[in-house]
């Protein structure tokens, strides 16, 4: 699961709100500290007039007051200063908090994802796909609609590792991933099976002539030509592919019936050359 940096957490909301507080509170202090700096003024200025003018009972009965005024604010605001420190004590902690668990999802999200995606194209790999096309299967059995399952495999692709090494191999399959990507309409699904070999999950189709529509244009987008880069040497290996077609219900009921009966519809494609073909 894919974290949202715009959602905040409950941690983040607290630590927001513990922050506020001590502003507020820090505010307060201010006023406290100012509060009792204009209280010294006032009693050195009575201080002051005393020594001027002699013994004033009354002036020095305030003078008292104003001292023990300014002792209580001063003892607040020392107060105010503790509470200030513990509460930005609390804020640093819940935002390490925060950053720990944020940083604890983030590396859940990215084992998660290689769990479930193939290492050298990024593709789903057999565990997402498997997941998706039973997805898919419930919701075609829903609504009593069709899906189909490709699977694709390129042709002599042996010969681009013993020519040209695997590293030109891998690099064209990271080619070929790409290709099939951006020809993947958004609610279907491709996958690396293992090797040359992929897997393509059709929904939301119609009738078997949109499906070898598809067929086509996934042929022709293997079949561009391909350049690729390997220790800066150029290798522009020929590419085909067959393709063979599933489709539910008739050819299977279950994801494993489905792909089985794609792979030997893919085998009769490469026998007659035909590109891709419909199982039997």
């Amino acid at each position: 699961m894919k974290i949202d940096s715009d959602r905040e957490t409950p941690q983040t909301v607290r630590a927001k709100v513990l922050t506020q507080v001590l502003e507020q509170s820090e505010h307060v202090n201010g006023l406290l500290e100012q509060s009792a700096e204009e209280l010294s003024c006032v009693t050195t200025g009575i201080k002051h007039e005393l020594a001027n003018s002699g013994s004033l009972p009354g002036v020095e009965t305030a003078h008292v007051q104003i001292e023990a005024v300014r002792g209580k604010v001063q003892d607040a605001s020392e107060k105010l200063t503790a509470v200030n420190q513990a509460l930005s004590d609390e804020v640093r902690e819940r935002n390490m908090v925060d950053h720990q668990l944020a940083a604890a999802m983030e590396q859940e999200e990215g084992a998660r994802n290689a769990a479930l995606h193939d290492v050298l194209t990024g593709l789903p790999n057999r565990a997402l796909f498997n997941d998706r096309l039973e997805h898919g299967i419930a919701q075609a059995r829903r609504h009593s609609r069709i899906l189909a399952v490709m699977f694709v495999d390129l042709d002599e692709f042996k010969t681009i590792n013993d020519t040209y090494g695997h590293q030109a191999g891998d690099a064209v399959l990271r080619t070929i991933a790409n290709r099939l990507k951006h020809n993947t309409r958004e609610d279907d699904t491709v996958s690396r099976f293992g090797g040359d070999e992929f897997l393509y999950l059709l929904t939301q189709i119609n009738a078997e002539k949109d499906i070898a529509k598809i067929a086509v244009k996934i042929l022709n987008a293997i079949q561009a030509p391909c350049n690729v880069s390997v220790d800066d040497v150029n290798v522009n290996p020929c590419l085909a592919a067959s393709i063979g077609i599933s489709i539910f219900p008739k050819d299977g009921v279950t994801a494993s019936a489905l792909i089985k009966s794609a792979d030997q519809a893919m085998y009769g494609a490469k026998e007659n050359k035909s590109g891709y073909a419909f199982a039997q």
